[in-house]
């Protein structure tokens, strides 16, 4: 039997073997599918934090909330962050790598969290922090406990869980006729059909990170071995290292230079100093830094002991300033090219840390490596062996425990409902191999009149706005697609009147 007779689904409510198969979807296949359909004019699939700053964005501007749905498996838009930083040694307790203005609850940045810390804790040193950073203080940088404490805030103000949906989406595909069907899984037990359709003119993806991927030798040794107690990632929960390290002597190797390997350093350096653990630490770096480096004398990196040091993911300039401008204006190759000038891994220059790892490699509990780990074996002793390729030759290092710390992305084509965007509805891939979208966060080759997809975040690296996955750069995002639905009519533009009027009631705390 041929795709296009295969019209009765084997299961009611529940994809068929046409719909699978077709780009376009028409009303009666879906509807003989024995799908329900539920119209809503404005989808967003995530719910993570890039939806939440969307739809606070819309609600601003005046769309109500029967006119948003959210459509996630996560229950407030922080949930998958805090999990992020919560195991990748930043509680909330402890400070985030974000900019003083950089407030995903607050689209005007004012009062900044440094001035509100100050107001809060009656500390005016706070405030002088910002107009000193860097050259005289170390960049301000809010607490995650703050930051989650503000976002539950806003989202208790524009009515978030009015609009939440939850679920898993499965795909979204273009609608004969205009715009789209969303299809998404409910909860086991929380429907009665398997599948429900959201029939929209506007789509925003905001799904976050497609995925992990590991180095091939811990992918390997993981796989074949099936140890994940000793090698672990730093992006998932690994708490009993640090607890077994406390009570006894071990070695830890970490590997990667970025910032989430500086976290696991900082905690494994605090511990041994309010524990006394006899940690020692071997830290293996494929790209070591040595000094200042960059292709240009203007816009030297500054660097040193392996690391490479920028106070945020990107320069300043990215989110208003000349390298957005200019980002804005490259096409292709010339774009790639500028993103691998201005990319590479990095961490913020702190001084109290600086002091710890000086101590360290004097005292020789903190080694330093350069190379390549090609390959991993289990010592007789139960020790993890790593063999590590330098300039010298081979090297073993044993370690009780090798914590991986390099945050290598999976291919955006792993994650389901971008593989099924790339494969049915038209989108295609930017210069550095993820979304294409245009300057206003549409999905380039997804348009269906009136219907737009939009998408942000970190699948969306590579396009004319670099800093996409921070919580800046989701700001100008959703800025770029409130002012675009704007244009088409969906809600107001938030003008200076409104922007004032709007920001008062922030400021009052009342619901809208």
């Amino acid at each position: 039997m041929s795709v296009a007779q295969s019209n009765t689904p084997a299961q009611q409510g529940d994809l068929n073997d046409q719909l699978i198969a077709s780009d376009w979807w028409s009303d009666q296949m879906v509807q003989a599918a024995g799908i329900p359909i539920v119209d809503v004019p404005f989808v967003t699939i995530g719910g993570g934090i890039g939806s939440f700053v969307t739809v606070d964005y819309l609600r601003i501007a005046g769309v109500p909330t029967d006119q948003i749905r959210v459509l996630s498996n996560i229950d407030h838009p922080w949930q998958t962050y805090e999990y992020l930083t919560r195991v990748s040694q930043i509680p909330r307790p402890e400070r985030i790598r974000s900019d003083s203005a950089s407030r995903p609850d607050n689209i005007w940045g004012f009062p900044s969290y440094a001035i509100e810390e100050a107001w809060r804790e009656k500390k005016l040193k706070t405030a002088i922090q910002v107009f000193l950073e860097p050259i005289w203080r170390d960049y301000y940088t809010p607490k995650a406990g703050v930051v989650f404490g503000h976002l539950e805030r806003e989202a208790k103000r524009i009515r978030y869980w009015d609009m939440l949906v939850k679920g898993q989406v499965r795909m979204i595909r273009r609608r004969q006729g205009g715009g789209y069907f969303t299809i998404l899984t409910p909860p086991e037990g929380a429907a009665t059909t398997k599948r429900i359709a959201f029939r929209s003119q506007y789509v925003h993806v905001a799904i976050g990170y497609p995925g992990l991927k590991y180095l091939p030798d811990l992918q390997d040794f993981r796989t074949k071995m099936q140890d994940f107690h000793h090698v672990v990632s730093a992006y998932e929960d690994h708490e009993h290292v640090y607890n077994q390290l406390r009570t006894r002597p071990g070695t830890v190797l970490i590997r990667g230079g970025g910032i989430v390997a500086s976290r696991v350093l900082q905690r494994l350096m605090d511990d041994r100093a309010k524990h006394n653990t006899n940690v020692q630490i071997v830290h293996l770096f494929r790209t070591f830094i040595s000094g200042s480096h960059g292709k240009n004398a203007w816009n030297r990196r500054k660097g040193g002991n392996g690391f490479a040091y920028q106070g945020f993911n990107y320069p300043k300039s990215v989110w208003g300033g000349q390298l957005k401008s200019k980002m804005r204006r490259l096409e292709g190759d010339e774009r790639a090219v500028a993103y691998d000038e201005m990319g590479g891994t990095n961490t913020p220059w702190r001084r109290n840390w600086q002091a710890d790892m000086k101590k360290g490699r004097d005292e020789g509990w903190y080694r330093l490596m350069q190379g390549t780990a090609e390959s991993m074996s289990v010592a007789p002793d139960g020790r993890i062996v790593t063999t590590v390729k330098t300039q010298q030759g081979p090297f073993d290092v044993a370690a009780d425990f090798v914590i991986d710390c390099t945050g290598l992305e999976a291919d955006i084509a792993e994650h389901r409902v971008l593989k099924d965007l790339l494969d049915h509805s038209g989108a295609g891939r930017n210069p550095k191999g993820r979304l294409d979208v245009e300057r206003t966060f549409e999905l380039r080759g997804t348009a269906n009149a009136p219907g737009v997809i939009y998408a942000s975040g970190s699948p969306t690296l590579g396009g004319y706005f670099p800093g996409v996955d921070t919580f800046l750069g989701l700001q100008v995002a959703a800025q770029e697609i409130a002012d675009d639905l704007a244009k088409r009519g969906f809600c107001k533009k938030i003008g200076p009147a409104r922007s004032v009027s709007q920001w008062l009631k922030w400021a009052k705390n009342k619901q809208i």
